[in-house]
């Protein structure tokens, strides 16, 4: 082989993997999450509001600071989301052990006119004490439904009643309210769980 070929072929050969090390670096910054969380976190998602716990007291977002949350919004005549995310709930408060205490855990209704914050605190305590129901009025409820970005609709049934259609993901919110990401229907419970301990691990407060 003369000796041109051989430079050729060396350079081929230093393009080709010149290429693919863009390439994977491409994609490792595509896939990889960034160092600063602040990219993950929509300020649209999240804010203020002002609900009422099963013994009829104001809750806000004041009083989540310090702990972050997890975060359910349904209704309590769903017939299958709602209650099969709260006994999943139920599971990671179980396999979190002492760290599931450095969290909130809350059920937001969609559906106030039926569920009240009585009912609500009935239904949750089928699952664990430390779900909260939360209602409140119609206001109050579509003000959190906006501020944190979800949908949810009145269908109505041919018997006359009616059902509600409603985003079905947990949102997990650090301790300074500040969205942090979200737990999809269904996911399975390793994903879950690590989820829930990295945001315990990257919420100072809750340490």
């Amino acid at each position: 082989m003369s000796k041109l070929k051989i430079i050729r072929y060396g350079a081929w050969a230093a393009v080709i993997v010149l290429a693919f090390v863009t390439a994977v670096t491409l994609i490792t910054q595509v896939i990889a999450p960034s160092a600063n969380r602040s990219t993950l976190q929509p300020a649209a998602i999240g804010g203020p509001f002002e609900l009422v716990n099963a013994a009829g007291e104001t809750v806000t977002e004041a009083d989540l600071e310090g702990k972050p949350s997890a975060i359910l919004f349904g209704f309590t005549f769903c017939p299958d989301v709602c209650p099969t995310t709260l006994s999943e709930m139920q599971g990671w408060i179980e396999a979190l052990g002492p760290d599931a205490d450095k969290l909130n855990y809350l059920f937001v209704t969609v559906d106030p006119e039926r569920d009240t914050p009585q009912v609500m605190g009935d239904y949750v305590a089928a699952f664990d004490e430390r779900i909260k129901g939360l209602s409140g009025s119609r206001q109050q409820v579509d003000a959190m439904l906006q501020a944190y970005k979800v949908y949810s609709k009145k269908v109505p049934l041919d018997d006359g009643d009616y059902t509600m259609d409603h985003s079905a993901a947990v949102y997990l919110m650090d301790a300074d309210n500040r969205f942090f990401g979200t737990i999809a229907y269904n996911e399975a419970e390793e994903t879950a769980l690590l989820k829930l301990r990295r945001l315990v691990k990257e919420t100072p407060e809750a340490s």
